[in-house]
């Protein structure tokens, strides 16, 4: 046979579509060509597919050796199709039969003495290729991974001499199957807990509120309140995640990092990148797009600190996402969409020294200087942060109490998860996610609580954005609460997450 099909997957921002390895060998002068819009890295696979191929005691045919990459206009990149290119080959020179290699897709990276390694982004190609009802045969140490798939049947190989062993009936590859261990993985409890954090009942109570609704926050305070302690627990008030949920947010890992840990199966994500990352840092990108940091940060939390210190057009790209949950990434070759729902909690001081405000009195900015220090900060962007709160300077007496304050992490945890179930089975979203229409239908208040909103509207000037975000998050304090109705007293707290609107 001169002819030779396998099935593998490339990668496009978080899809994963089919590609058709074709390999034909023909009489003539010895070659080995790769056409089909290879990259780099799939170009140099004839060089590892050659030597693999020696070093594991196979022949080469020489003669001339076409691989065609289908559908030609889809770029291919990285070493996955190593694998299938070298079955491809002794398969249509006849040294292994061909009447198996439909039923399954193939990816892996061949090192030259025929062993295989990891490849990037197996979770999402075996998603695909559990859709496509074949079986997929990949790397032993990308097993774990895409066996988080549920139904996917996954054959682990270390090497090509293993899978060729399979083909020919002579060892079979055993199909994976989770480890006790593995199993026993559920939703992790080791995040630090809020009550360690001492003093800050209301930020501690805005928290819970954003956590219950998917709320962003903003918090404003000197250095040393603990406005980053409170940021790195939130992760431990979230609702648990749901199976579709980790999966989303394992695929993202999975692209970025190249294999995803299974530790970390079902933990939210938090990702705090340094005030000089760049815009491409921030939101991904690439000649061959990558997510970033507000991708990886999906179904978790995206936490900056020192917002002001962020250059202000790397800023302004979170606009598009906060509101739509996704971004998308242009380039002349080729357009990548990746998914960014994420939970934004910010950090910033009140002046450029830090202590305005502060007990101490130590503060000497001026007006004009604290004006454009918070002028960094868009009037838009901030219109797209749900909750607005100072974090003000922790007494000293509260400080050095050794006793615990305030409620563990488990026990708010209940109440958002409660309230987060709420909003799910009334509108199948959270209450962040509302659209206007459904704002009018789920948030509005009762007459006192109308009354109240319209007095807040002409007082304090507030947008017609920000209106809408006071009757989400009040929506949210009454999920929370218990209440069937939004009513005066959750439109009064959610006004009182607008702190810098009335300043």
């Amino acid at each position: 046979m001169s002819l030779a099909v396998l099935y593998s997957r490339a990668l496009s921002g978080m899809e994963a579509p089919l590609v058709t390895v074709e390999v034909h060998i023909a009489n003539g002068l010895p070659s080995f060509t790769i056409v089909g819009l290879p990259e780099t890295e799939v170009k140099e696979s004839k060089d590892r597919v050659r030597a693999a191929l020696q070093n594991a005691h196979f022949k080469i045919p020489a003669q001339r050796i076409t691989i065609n990459l289908a559908p030609a206009d889809l770029p291919k990149e990285s070493g996955r199709f190593d694998l299938p290119i070298a079955l491809g080959i002794l398969a249509a020179s006849g040294q292994i039969p061909s009447g198996k290699l439909d039923q399954y897709e193939w990816a892996g990276e061949l090192a030259l003495t025929g062993s295989l390694r990891p490849i990037r982004g197996a979770l999402a190609m075996t998603y695909s290729a559990s859709r496509s009802g074949r079986s997929f045969v990949l790397p032993q140490q990308n097993a774990a991974e895409a066996a988080l798939v549920k139904h996917a049947v996954v054959y682990p190989a270390d090497s090509l001499l293993q899978i060729c062993a399979h083909l020919t009936g002579h060892e079979s590859l055993p199909r994976y199957t989770k480890t006790p261990e593995e199993e026993a993985i559920s939703s992790p409890s080791d995040y630090p807990d809020l009550d360690e954090v001492k003093g800050q009942t209301h930020a501690k109570r805005a928290l819970e509120i954003a956590a219950a609704g998917g709320h962003s926050i903003l918090m404003i305070g000197p250095p040393g309140t603990g406005k980053s302690m409170l940021a790195a627990r939130f992760p431990g008030i979230l609702p648990s995640m749901t199976e579709e949920e980790a999966l989303e947010s394992a695929a993202i890992q999975s692209l970025s990092s190249g294999s995803f840990n299974i530790a970390n199966w079902k933990r939210r994500p938090y990702r705090s990148p340094h005030h000089t990352a760049s815009g491409v840092a921030l939101v991904g990108g690439g000649s061959n797009p990558r997510p970033g940091e507000i991708s990886l940060a999906m179904n978790g939390v995206l936490f900056l600190d020192e917002l002001p210190e962020f250059d202000r057009k790397v800023l302004e790209v979170l606009r598009e996402p906060l509101e739509s949950g996704y971004i998308t990434i242009s380039r002349a070759a080729r357009q990548a969409e990746f998914p960014a729902k994420f939970q934004l909690i910010a950090a910033m001081n009140p002046c450029p020294c830090g202590y305005l405000g502060h007990y101490s009195g130590k503060c000497r900015c001026t007006p004009d200087q604290v004006a454009r220090y918070r002028g960094k900060i868009s009037g838009p962007l901030l219109d797209r942060i749900d909750i607005l709160i100072e974090v003000p300077a922790v007494p000293q007496l509260d400080l050095m109490r050794h006793t615990a304050q305030g409620e563990k992490s488990s026990t708010i945890r209940q109440r958002t998860e409660h309230a987060r179930q709420k909003q799910i089975s009334r509108q199948n979203k959270t209450n962040n996610q509302l659209m206007v229409k459904e704002i009018e239908k789920y948030c509005q208040p009762d007459t006192q609580g109308e009354t109240l909103l319209k007095q807040a509207m002409s007082r304090l000037n507030f947008s017609a954005r920000a209106y809408h975000r006071i009757l989400r998050v009040a929506r949210t304090i009454a999920d929370l609460s218990g209440h069937e109705k939004t009513s005066n007293r959750h439109i009064a707290e959610a006004i009182q997450y607008r702190r810098l609107d009335r300043n």
